[in-house]
């Protein structure tokens, strides 16, 4: 039978290695994700923190779309580039982290047993959200979780799992890492693409000029 301790302590790790993994781009951190987030699901349950755990149920279901998203995504089925969100796409997603917030809060505070159901469902729905962000490659995801982790930390200390308190501080140097690998990333991207068109050009000059000749 194995105590809390241990299955925290696994989840952790595996938690850790996706974070790695998901910051070098490698789809491989999506598999880490899947098995991490099935022990938190019993995890958080047992200490009834429910919207976390129903939380870790779409975390399983999102590896999956992710590892799809990643190896499969884009135009040309090869995998999804970086990207980045406009000011009116996150005005949108503010709106409806902060309506799902209010409403679930409210359904939990006055239904069941959760401890601190508005903190416990404001970072449910913007984890729920920045994951999609992190599927599709969204590189402000990084911003995001730094208040999501910020957040959780409280949440995670008061219920008394301190090794996984302790991952999110972890987490949130992690973020700061990863926007910057990816924003490095964006820039190649950007340059590359720029490059290309410049090539086109080019070439359609050279070709406009031969053939005026």
């Amino acid at each position: 039978m194995f105590d809390w301790l241990n299955l925290e302590t696994l989840a952790v790790v595996l938690a850790v290695a996706y974070l790695v993994l998901a910051i070098k781009e490698n789809s491989l951190c999506w598999y880490c994700a899947f098995f991490s987030t099935a022990i938190y699901v019993w995890i958080f349950g047992d200490v009834s923190l429910y919207m976390e755990s129903a939380l870790n149920i779409y975390y399983m279901a999102m590896a999956v779309y992710g590892w799809y998203q990643w190896q499969r995504g884009g135009e040309q089925n090869s995998g999804l580039s970086i990207s980045r969100w406009k000011l009116k796409q996150h005005s949108s997603a503010i709106l409806l982290i902060a309506i799902a917030t209010a409403v679930s809060g409210y359904l939990l505070d006055t239904n069941t047993d959760a401890r601190l159901p508005y903190l416990d469902s404001f970072t449910t729905w913007a984890a729920v959200l920045t994951t999609v962000m992190v599927a599709r490659k969204v590189i402000d995801n990084w911003l995001y979780w730094m208040v999501i982790n910020s957040a959780s930390i409280y949440l995670f200390w008061d219920r008394e799992l301190y090794q996984t308190a302790a991952l999110l501080v972890l987490y949130i140097a992690l973020s700061v890492i990863g926007y910057r690998s990816w924003l490095k990333g964006l820039q190649q991207q950007n340059l590359a693409a720029k490059s290309l068109v410049d090539e086109v050009q080019l070439s359609a000059y050279a070709t406009v000029s031969a053939n005026s000749r």
